[in-house]
């Protein structure tokens, strides 16, 4: 009898783990970063790469930091509300080449218009794995005291930059002194 109940117990449990997985959002890809500090960098301009730009010279205002490249179609897909989102809000988004061609990036960047208050080059995508990043695009939102609020994997729209980022800049905002 033994011998019969454990392939059912078996069975069962395996059921269970595959309805709780089909209750979950398959988009939704956990960041351990949220709630720590953001990682550290200091990587070269894509308009000056005698010049560089790091963690340590944007903190201490709300920004959002977008992984991008040319080579990415999601990124084209984005790029419009990435323009409506920086002309429509004071806080900046921040690019970041991922391994990506630097007179490609310029070249893009002239033709579909420049969103970012600056965009930096990793070239060998160190600060990308720093910063957990799966693939392109995808955006972080990060406080004043650089803590990491929000990551958002795929396309932005405005409705996500309202419905997802907003309250937690509103919130961000509320919470300093």
């Amino acid at each position: 009898m033994l011998r019969f109940s454990f392939p059912i117990l078996a069975f069962v449990a395996l059921l269970g783990v595959f309805l709780i997985g089909l209750q979950r959002d398959p988009t939704y890809v956990p960041s351990p970063l949220i709630g720590k500090p953001a990682p550290v960098f200091n990587l070269p301009l894509l308009s000056d790469e005698t010049r560089s730009l790091g963690t340590a010279d944007i903190q201490g205002k709300i920004y959002a930091l977008n992984v991008w490249a040319t080579w990415c179609p999601g990124c084209r897909q984005e790029h419009q509300a990435l323009m409506d989102i920086a002309a429509r809000t004071d806080i900046p988004i921040y690019g970041l080449n991922w391994k990506d061609d630097p007179d490609a990036a310029r070249r893009w960047l002239v033709q579909l218009g420049d969103p970012y208050a600056a965009t930096v080059m990793d070239l060998d995508g160190r600060v990308a794995i720093d910063w957990g990043v799966y693939g392109a695009p995808e955006t972080f939102l990060i406080d004043a005291e650089g803590i990491v609020l929000h990551k958002h994997i795929a396309p932005i729209t405005m409705e996500i930059w309202t419905t997802d980022f907003v309250p937690k800049i509103i919130a961000a905002r509320a919470s300093r002194p």
